[in-house]
């Protein structure tokens, strides 16, 4: 049968032009049960969180396989308008891999990543931008010093510090609060009181241009970047890898010559898992009454047995796998 009429759409316009910045937000939720319990919670707050800034973006979210009811709450967010671009994966493609999805896709000119679990404070992405434009050869920029995020891929940054351009200050001292490395160190699952003795005698580098302060190394929990920048720097081939590579790609960003850095002041905080109780007022005033936390129990006795804590691990991991099988 021939073709009736003519497309409708044909010789139109679209008025849409795409953001400068494209947030892209990557999840996965594969349960609300045991360690996922309160990541839908989270991830409310994530996304309400994400509107406190007067630059304007588009959100792009990749989710990762995660359970029907966040994808249900995904699929409302975007039909309200909340999320511009939804791209939904029946299989966990892993974190590089998602990467290698959506930063290609994302229309903008820069690319705002964050992880699912990360918290955003009014004026994150000005400041972000406003380091991105102050410095030259900035590939990463971060809404919060970590100290870890200076320990690798630094090969830049040691060259920028030792012959500075005119009209750049540079200098090593105590900037980052223990506070912050503390709430890092929890929120990641370390020690905090064992991270702030193991970086005890850590100075930050300081770099200083006009009135635009930064702070040396980006985190890969959240950055912004360059979408030319992120082209250049992810993997050719496809590695399968669920997790991990993500030091690899700070490196690749490193040996091109570019700058690492991070905002001064704590624009974003991670997380985790667990909304902690100085988090749950912050997210409520979100909107969102967040579930019962797990509590934090006391060292358990087996773990007193030398060898037990990565024996319990490897079989958590591997009950973990059996529940939520990997194509």
């Amino acid at each position: 049968m021939a073709r009736i009429g003519i497309n409708p759409a044909r010789g139109k316009i679209s008025s849409y032009r795409p953001a400068r910045v494209t947030a892209v937000l990557i999840t996965y939720i594969p349960t609300l049960e045991g360690y996922f319990s309160q990541r839908l919670d989270i991830l409310k707050a994530v996304l309400a969180s994400m509107r406190r800034t007067e630059e304007p973006f588009d959100l792009l979210v990749f989710d990762n396989a995660s359970c029907a009811p966040v994808v249900d709450y995904l699929r409302e967010m975007e039909s309200a308008g909340a999320i511009d671009y939804l791209l939904l994966s029946r299989r966990n493609v892993g974190k590089i891999g998602a990467f290698q999805i959506v930063f290609p896709a994302a229309p903008g000119e820069i690319i705002a990543y964050s992880d699912d679990d990360i918290l955003f404070y009014p004026g994150w992405l000005e400041a972000q931008l406003r380091v991105l434009e102050a410095f030259p050869r900035v590939g990463m920029v971060s809404g919060v010093p970590v100290r870890d995020a200076f320990t690798h891929a630094r090969g830049a940054l040691d060259a920028f510090a030792a012959n500075p351009p005119a009209g750049v200050e540079v200098r090593r001292e105590r900037r980052i609060p223990d506070e912050w490395e503390a709430d890092w160190a929890l929120s990641t699952g370390r020690n905090p009181k064992e991270h702030l003795t193991a970086t005890a005698e850590h100075l930050d580098l300081v770099l200083r241009r006009g009135s635009v302060e930064a702070i040396g190394g980006a985190n890969h929990f959240q950055f912004i970047a360059p979408k030319e920048v992120m082209m250049q720097v992810l993997p050719r081939e496809w590695t399968g890898h669920l997790m991990g590579q993500m030091r690899e790609l700070d490196a690749a960003v490193d040996r091109l010559g570019y700058l690492r850095l991070s905002t001064t002041e704590r624009y974003v905080r991670h997380i985790g898992n667990v909304i902690t109780a100085d988090l749950a007022e912050e997210v409520r005033a979100l909107g969102i009454e967040a579930s019962k936390p797990l509590r934090r129990a006391h060292r358990h006795w087996l773990l007193r047995i030398p060898g037990m804590g990565r024996l319990l691990w490897a079989v958590y991991n591997r009950l973990f796998y059996i529940l939520h099988p990997v194509e």
